[in-house]
Formats: C-alpha cells, sequence, structure tokens
C-alpha cells in the first residue's frame, strides 16, 4: 500500500498547473493552443501529524474507481467521477477536497482544459489550507477546515451541469460556488453572454433578481436580502445589490431553465447561504440567440 501512495504522489506531482487558475476555456479551444508549464511544481505534504489520503488515479486502482457509488454517469458515454481527494484530520484542522474529472467527451481539449483547472484547484485550495493551518498553529492554534467537491446539477441528453463547492471555515465560515455547463451533443462549454445577443441580459436578469427578492422577503420574514424593500431596514442596506456581473455563476436546469447563483454573502446575510434564482423564460425571450438551451 505504501508503494501505491508513493506512485500516486509521485504521479499527482507531476500534473501541469496552468498559468492561471480562472482561464476562460472556450479562447483555449478556439486558440487551439494551450501553453502548458512542463515543470513539476514543490509538492507541499502539509504538517507531520496530517493524514493524508489519495483517492483516485483511477488508471492506477480500478478496483478503487468500482467502490465510488456516488460516480454519475452522464448519458451513456461522458461521466463525471472523484479524480483525487484530499483528506486531512488533525485536532482541530479538518479538510476533504474532492476533485472531479470529465471523461469520455470527444472533445479531449475541452475535457483535458476542464480536469486541468479541476486540478489546479483543488491543488491550491489544499496548499492554501496547509499554509493557514501552520499560520494558525504559530499563533496558538484555532480551527481550520475546508470542505470542497462537486455535485451534478442537471444530466440530461443535452446538457451536463458541473457544481463546484467550497465551504471555509477560519473563526466564520464562507461558501463559494463555481458551475460548469457542457452542451454533451456539441461537445461546448456554455457561457453566460453567449447564450444572449446582446448585454442587455444583464439589466434584465438583475431587475427580475430584485424583484423576485422583494417579493420573497415581502412573503417570508426569514429572506433579507441586501435591497431596499429586500426585508432588511433601509439603513443597513450598505452596498446593496445592483446587478449581476456579465459572468455571473449560473446553470441550466433539467428542464431548460436559466439559475443564477450568489455565494454566500454576495447579496444576502450569510445565515441564508448560497442564493439561488431561477429567471422566467419570458422575461428573456427578446434577449436570447435562441430557445435550444433555454426554454
Amino acid at each position: 500500500m505504501d508503494e501505491k501512495l508513493k506512485e500516486l504522489e509521485k504521479q499527482y506531482t507531476e500534473v501541469p498547473i496552468p498559468k492561471e487558475l480562472d482561464f476562460v476555456v472556450e479562447n483555449a479551444l478556439k486558440q487551439g493552443k494551450k501553453k502548458r508549464k512542463n515543470r513539476a511544481p514543490q509538492w507541499l505534504l502539509g504538517t507531520a501529524a496530517a493524514a493524508m489520503l489519495f483517492t483516485a488515479g483511477l488508471n492506477v486502482s480500478p478496483a478503487m474507481a468500482r467502490t465510488l457509488s456516488d460516480i454519475p454517469v452522464v448519458g451513456s458515454i461522458v461521466k463525471v467521477l472523484t479524480w483525487t481527494e484530499y483528506k486531512v484530520a488533525e485536532d482541530t484542522y479538518d479538510a476533504d477536497i474532492k476533485v472531479p474529472a470529465i471523461e469520455n467527451l470527444e472533445n479531449k481539449k475541452l475535457a483535458d482544459t476542464l480536469n486541468e483547472k479541476y486540478r489546479s484547484e483543488g491543488k491550491a485550495l489544499y496548499n492554501d489550507f496547509v499554509a493557514e493551518v501552520d499560520y494558525v498553529k504559530g499563533q496558538g492554534g484555532g480551527h481550520v477546515g475546508i470542505d470542497s467537491g462537486y455535485e451534478i446539477k442537471t444530466d440530461n441528453d443535452q446538457i451536463l451541469s458541473i457544481g463546484r463547492y467550497t465551504v471555509n471555515t477560519v473563526g466564520s465560515s464562507s461558501t463559494t460556488m463555481h458551475y460548469d455547463t457542457i452542451d454533451k451533443q456539441n461537445e461546448i462549454l456554455i457561457t453566460l453572454p453567449m447564450l444572449f445577443k446582446d448585454d442587455s441580459y444583464i439589466k434584465t436578469i438583475s431587475e427580475n433578481i430584485i424583484e423576485q427578492m422583494r417579493k420573497q422577503a415581502a412573503s417570508d420574514p426569514d429572506k433579507k436580502y441586501w435591497v431596499i424593500g429586500g426585508g432588511l431596514p433601509d439603513d443597513e442596506v450598505i452596498d446593496g445589490f445592483t446587478t449581476i456581473k456579465a459572468d455571473q455563476q449560473f446553470y441550466i436546469s433539467d428542464k431548460g431553465k436559466l439559475v443564477i447563483s450568489f455565494d454566500k454573502y454576495e447579496v444576502a446575510q450569510g445565515y441564508m447561504g448560497i442564493v439561488e434564482f431561477e429567471i422566467p423564460t419570458d422575461v428573456l425571450k427578446n434577449e436570447l440567440v435562441s430557445s435550444k438551451y433555454i426554454h
């Protein structure tokens, strides 16, 4: 077993890391030229008492792969699985980071680009965790935790939407979500701007979300958003929500609806966590390029 773990560690340290974690995938596909670093980065093993478990390298351990009961199968070809898992359990320091991988896409460049991004993000999260643990220990100790993984938001004949979540706990907690939505039939990555004729969608979606916030707050006293009329006293709405970003996090639901996602604290108080809004298609129909994805 020790030899197998060493081999997994060796293979993982040799994974090339893209220069930027948040690069634009579709541009790389169009250019067909993505420079990758050949230098193997220094691997941080973490604090001495930390227990680190590699779960994956499916080409190395098929038996491990067969035990992953939560692997969703996309259609009859494409599948999403756990490529690697980092686990650390040491007193008040805990990490569980699951790194997804997409397999069997015929568009190898798209699959490779996404998988490199996922591996890079996972490695960066682990390295940041190790650095934070070292810092907190130097300050006398405390609690540091990270829980990161993925969930399949949509899996049908046309659309695969993967959500990757990260919960950081250092004193208080923060939660973020990042989505990738793939057209499985044409094997392309779908971005928010490409769904619309021009950038007028930003205003349309933002106005609808604010309307939804106010309606929710009026009917449910537990819903409180950072907008005027969103359930909070006006004087507490400072730097409130006014507009989505052009590349706001989103996914396409199984029913073909556009769902806009906000991280914890982004548009509401922390207790509300991740907040999502389904945008009615009737609101979007004049801005949509077509009804192929959103209908």
